[in-house]
């Protein structure tokens, strides 16, 4: 009961007001409730009528409200609907339809814009109330994608995309429904829940699959997976570890020291201008065998490394590769990867850009 009386004190309405019209077995309509041209006010009365004549709580008196509710929504009217429907609740609070009713309150909240009311009530109804099918849709899965779009809070979102995943999955996009739960273990620092996300993310989509708002989901966490799965002996703990490092095997021309330097996994080559010509490296794979490229060669170095303004990211110019492309920008870059704090923040030579930056 305390859950029905808190929903009835976020509706607009003065409760004996809207009670009055479910009051005796002739009701009085109260005047309030009965709005639009002429004709729909007369529907609207016929509709009250009935209503009072039906059993209570059954199929026919959802179907009468379910219609007088569909009238308030053509009319624009739903702070109206919303009292109607709260008073119902209110009066009625064991009507096994109440989480139907609870959607329409909810879904005119979103039409008035009341975002956080409508959250609300969506949550309500799928942890307070049992399941429902109207026309073979479940309430819970309807309420469910309103509230992954209408929380932010992370923890709230894990518990949701949980829901949807062990109760709908064959309802709905598994692998958008994974990684998002994966973003939100990430928002609340549960790094290996988070990892766990990700990789059934990855069994269940493709580097095509689209996530909305997130155009690189599927590399993202290939990265993040394959580099947990990784040795990750490759990382350094200064940039100027690493830049040294690297020079000196340019120093002395020798391919096998350079390779040892270069991320084993997640690796890529490409021009500046094209993002998706980038290929990762598998794990002990190098892209492509240096040894060609530096064989007759001598490739020389800028002395400085060249700095991002945000202190991650830093790239060396070499030359002397190739005749028709002798230039190339070695990467490197701060790993982030919180779920191993001895290794966040390190560095990693992480790739390879072809030309001049532009």
């Amino acid at each position: 009961m305390s859950v029905v009386v808190a929903v009835v004190s976020l509706s607009h309405c003065h409760s004996v007001e809207v009670l009055s019209v479910f009051n005796g077995t002739a009701p009085h309509v109260n005047p309030y409730f009965i709005s639009g041209s002429p004709a729909e006010q007369e529907t609207l009365k016929e509709l009250f009528t009935l209503l009072a004549k039906e059993p209570e709580n059954g199929r026919e008196q959802m179907a009468i409200i379910k219609e007088i509710s569909n009238i308030y929504l053509r009319q624009g009217e739903f702070t109206r609907l919303i009292n109607f429907l709260n008073g119902r609740i209110h009066q009625y609070p064991d009507d096994p339809y109440n989480a139907y009713y609870l959607f329409m309150v909810a879904f005119a909240h979103l039409q008035l814009e009341a975002y956080p009311v409508a959250a609300l009530y969506f949550d309500m109804i799928v942890k307070n109330f049992p399941d429902l099918e109207i026309q073979g849709r479940s309430i819970h899965l309807a309420s469910l994608k309103q509230l992954v779009s209408l929380v932010a809070d992370p923890r709230q979102r894990v518990w949701y995309y949980e829901e949807l995943l062990t109760r709908f999955q064959d309802q709905i996009d598994p692998g958008t429904a994974y990684f998002m739960l994966a973003k939100a273990y990430e928002g609340i620092g549960e790094w290996e829940s988070a990892i766990r996300a990700f990789t059934r993310f990855l069994s269940h989509s493709t580097p095509h699959t689209d996530v909305p708002g997130f155009p690189d989901a599927h590399s993202y966490a290939r990265r993040i997976v394959d580099f947990n799965n990784s040795a990750r002996d490759w990382t350094f703990a200064t940039l100027d570890a690493l830049a040294h490092s690297v020079k000196s095997a340019l120093n002395a021309n020798s391919p096998v020291r350079l390779l040892r330097y270069h991320a084993k996994v997640n690796f890529f080559t490409r021009t500046w201008e094209n993002e998706d010509s980038a290929v990762g490296a598998g794990a002990g794979h190098a892209v492509f065998n240096l040894a060609d490229f530096m064989r007759g060669n001598r490739i020389h170095y800028a002395n400085a490394v060249e700095v991002s303004p945000n202190g991650n990211e830093a790239f060396l110019r070499t030359w002397g590769w190739h005749p028709f492309l002798p230039i190339w920008y070695f990467y490197f870059r701060r790993i982030h990867f919180p779920p191993d704090p001895e290794m966040h923040g390190r560095w990693e030579w992480a790739g390879i850009f072809y030309g001049d930056r532009p």
